[in-house]
């Protein structure tokens, strides 16, 4: 193919999404009658707002202590939930890799269960739970424990299978059974690895607890509904506040720990 040929067609191509792009906008604009001008000029309105309301008050402060207990949970919720998944997802990923699978038909059951706990979003899994185990730790505490268990294995999936097979062959080779295969040659290689992604889980899955906590009245999700709900925007902001200074401080030290295991 000539290049003008081909950069005529990729630019036609190009304009032809962007029309696509266009016409849907439009057309929802047009179903759910959205007021386009409207909504721009209350962007300023809406920032001068939460500017003013985005202020913790000394009522607030006086709401810390039980603020930080309430991040406490939600803090060990996400490691429990990571550490206890990875645990799991490594087992199921050593079925589904294919250097430590044991048995071709193994494989695919595994990595099939891991893409359906990994596509199902937590908050379904947390309404899930609800009916089983109503407003409280468990339901928060297994709604993040599917979803990592899900993601876990499929990212230890690929990592076991990016391993260099020469010490699997290696102890192969020398009558090693697979379990010494395992514990000597895959998990020492991918443990750095594994580690990291599980720090990934821990810092992600602090910030689903608190979404998690507004379903499941738990953690600190649920103060923040709580405050937010009877217009206690001070203390709401205080929440938030928390948290965020709380997920950038455990993603320094996940970023110190990477660095030093990698």
């Amino acid at each position: 193919m000539q290049p003008e040929v081909f950069f005529r067609r990729r630019r036609l191509y190009s304009i032809l999404f962007a029309l696509i792009l266009i016409g849907l906008t439009y057309s929802s604009i047009l179903i759910t009658q959205y007021d386009v001008v409207q909504g721009l000029t209350s962007v300023p309105r809406a920032f001068s707002w939460a500017v003013v309301n985005f202020i913790p008050d000394e009522r607030a402060w006086e709401r810390l202590p039980r603020i930080m207990e309430k991040l406490q949970e939600t803090v060990l919720m996400a490691v429990a939930s990571s550490s206890i998944a990875s645990v799991f997802g490594l087992g199921l990923a050593l079925l589904g890799a294919n250097t430590t699978r044991p048995h071709p038909w193994a494989s695919l059951p595994a990595r099939g269960l891991a893409s359906v706990f990994r596509n199902i979003d937590v908050s379904v899994w947390a309404l899930i739970f609800l009916f089983s185990f109503g407003q409280s730790g468990f339901t928060g505490f297994f709604a993040l424990f599917f979803v990592t268990f899900g993601f876990i294995t499929r990212v230890m999936v690929e990592t076991i299978d990016e391993v260099s097979t020469e010490s699997v062959e290696a102890l192969r080779a020398t009558g090693a059974g697979y379990t010494a295969i395992i514990s000597q040659s895959v998990i020492p290689s991918c443990l750095p690895q594994l580690i990291s992604w599980v720090l990934y889980m821990i810092e992600t899955n602090i910030r689903s607890a608190t979404l998690v906590g507004i379903l499941t009245g738990t953690g600190i999700g649920f103060l923040f509904d709580l405050y937010f709900k009877n217009f206690n925007y001070g203390s709401a902001s205080l929440v938030v506040l928390v948290t965020v200074a709380a997920v950038l401080l455990i993603e320094a030290i996940s970023n110190l720990i990477r660095r030093m295991i990698l």
